[in-house]
């Protein structure tokens, strides 16, 4: 299992109904490198300012990587992770998040950094394996 799910969480969820501050705080415990890489890119991104901010520092072991892959690879994860933190999230091979302001002015830089052309110049042979 990805999540750490607290008893009363998991109860919510049966019943139909799951708090969305509560899911959040569930992803935050369970997995804190990736909560953390989203949370230093948007404090980057607002006091640096620009159209996005990301990360190309390979995470630091297996158990990092595969932290920020499942919060990234799962819909209900990423679409929590971005309505909590107000940005759009997007991803490149096994570590290179980025955050872009929900402002349609970046929708352009958006669309350039998830093309396949992107995806393809970003590739190097020491990611091959990640």
């Amino acid at each position: 299992m990805s999540l750490d799910v607290s008893p009363a969480l998991l109860e919510q969820a049966e019943r139909g109904e799951v708090d969305e501050a509560a899911f959040v705080d569930c992803v935050r415990t369970s997995l804190p490198y990736a909560w953390e890489m989203v949370s230093s890119l948007v404090a980057q991104l607002k006091v640096d300012g620009g159209q996005f901010a990301d990360n190309q520092t390979p995470p630091p072991d297996e158990q990092a990587r595969g932290q920020l892959l499942r919060a990234l690879a799962s819909d209900a994860i990423r679409g929590a992770l971005q309505r909590h933190f107000g940005v759009r999230l997007a991803f490149q091979n096994c570590h290179r998040l980025a955050v872009f302001p929900l402002d349609s002015s970046v929708d352009e830089t958006l669309a350039r950094f998830t093309s396949a052309r992107n995806q393809l110049l970003n590739q190097s042979p020491e990611l091959r394996d990640c």
